[in-house]
C-alpha cells in the first residue's frame, strides 16, 4: 500500500465531514485488484510502516476486527463495488483529464438530498480510473493536484453544504 493511499485515507478519516458522521463508507481498490472496505470510524495507524503492516494483515486475513467487541473495521470485499453502495447512489469520478471542470461547492449543492454521492478518486498519476460504473466524470481543478488535494476539495464542499463547522 502506498504512501499516497495512506495520506488519502487519513485525509478522509480526519475530515470534519467524517467526524460529523456524514461519510457512509470508504472503499479502496489496490493495484493487485483487491477491493476492501474501511469503516469510517476506524483509526488507522499514523505512520506508514505500521499502516503497511495493517494492510498486509488485512490481505492475509481478509478482515481486521476490534479486540474487545470483534467488530469488523476493515474487510476485503467482492467486486463490483456497486453492490455494496446504497440505493440511489450517484458515482462521480474525479479526473484531471475530464473536460468538465466544476466548482465543487456548486456541484455538491446541485445534488438532490435523497442522492448518495460517491466519489471515486484515483491515487495513481499514470492510470485513469475505470469509467464503466461512473455516472459522471469531473475535474475539481485545472491544476495538476494529487489525490489528497482532490479529497480535501471534495470534503470541503460537502462540509460547507452540510454545515460541518
Amino acid at each position: 500500500m502506498s504512501q499516497i493511499a495512506h495520506v488519502a485515507l487519513k485525509a478522509i478519516l480526519d475530515s470534519p465531514l467524517n467526524k460529523y458522521g456524514l461519510i457512509g463508507a470508504i472503499y479502496v481498490k489496490i493495484a493487485d485488484g483487491a477491493l476492501f472496505e474501511v469503516k469510517p470510524h476506524v483509526r488507522i495507524p499514523r505512520t506508514l510502516p505500521r499502516f503497511s503492516g495493517l494492510m498486509l494483515e488485512l490481505l492475509q486475513k481478509s478482515r481486521i476486527r476490534t479486540n474487545d467487541t470483534n467488530e469488523t473495521l476493515m474487510s476485503v470485499i467482492q467486486e463490483p463495488v456497486t453492490r455494496h453502495l446504497p440505493a440511489n447512489s450517484r458515482i462521480i469520478g474525479i479526473s484531471r483529464n475530464s473536460r468538465k471542470l466544476v466548482d465543487m461547492l456548486d456541484y455538491v449543492n446541485a445534488a438532490r438530498e435523497d442522492v448518495h454521492l460517491v466519489f471515486v478518486v484515483g491515487i495513481s498519476t499514470s492510470k485513469e480510473i475505470n469509467q464503466q460504473q461512473l455516472d459522471d466524470t469531473i475535474s475539481v481543478t485545472d491544476l495538476p493536484v494529487d489525490a489528497t488535494a482532490s479529497i480535501d476539495l471534495i470534503c470541503g464542499a460537502c462540509e460547507e453544504r452540510w454545515k460541518c463547522f
